[in-house]
């Protein structure tokens, strides 16, 4: 389980666990992505709106329109089993009244309901605030979302010491709005770069060039798990 975390709002953290979960689906992973984000949930409805082909599977767990949801929570208590195509990632929304639900014990359930090997991404809150923690003390590992900006590699900083803090080792920062990466970003952030996504405009997941490049990040994840003993795909 991998929590997508960084600094301040707007820092590329649900566009990244999307664009990541279908580059790993296209790698042929089950992937499974849940919005941990419950105070500004926003993963499913970005599903919705960029779902291109209109697939139903691609479409699971999005909460747009008055439709029924596939929530973080049904998948824990086995109310909507999950299975995780090959073709697109299931994609799981917030829980309808979060307040009522305990988020550490939810997503510490959350690997044990989807299927054996498929990777699960957490898009978490963002910052330093208290909502953070529940996703990485349940993931195995971080990875860093920022934009090459002072201010935001100053939070993502943060980020990154809060995670090693709850045993929730980043494993890599990737960098959105960029297409070069200087090397001193994973020496400040104690961590690869493990990729650089170009700025693809108001629709950025429409972008060849953005896919490609969450193409290159989900590959350069697999062989980073791999090398520390667990499998991405």
């Amino acid at each position: 389980m991998i929590a997508v975390a960084g600094g301040k709002g707007g820092s590329g953290k649900t566009t990244t666990t999307l664009g990541l979960a279908r580059a790993l689906s296209r790698r042929g992973a089950p992937v499974v992505a849940a919005d941990a984000d419950w105070d500004l949930p926003n993963l499913a409805r970005l599903a919705a709106e960029t779902d291109a082909d209109g697939g139903r599977k691609a479409r699971r767990g999005v909460k747009a329109g008055g439709s029924e949801a596939n929530t973080v929570l049904d998948a824990v208590r086995g109310t909507d089993r999950i299975v995780a195509g090959r073709a697109a990632p299931t994609v799981l929304a917030a829980p309808d009244e979060p307040r009522s639900v305990d988020p550490g014990a939810t997503f510490g359930a959350l690997a044990g309901a989807t299927p054996d090997g498929a990777p699960v991404l957490l898009d978490s809150p963002a910052g330093a605030s208290p909502d953070v923690a529940a996703p990485l003390r349940a993931a195995d590992g971080a990875l860093i979302a920022t934009p090459l900006r002072r201010a935001a590699l100053r939070d993502a900083a943060k980020t990154a010491a809060i995670a090693r803090r709850l045993d929730c080792p980043p494993v890599g920062v990737v960098v959105i709005g960029e297409t070069s990466v200087p090397d001193r970003v994973g020496t400040l952030l104690g961590c690869p770069v493990l990729g650089a996504v170009p700025d693809g405009g108001a629709a950025p997941l429409a972008d060849p060039a953005v896919r490609s490049a969450y193409d290159d990040l989900a590959r350069r994840l697999g062989e980073t798990a791999a090398a520390t003993g667990w499998q991405v795909a």
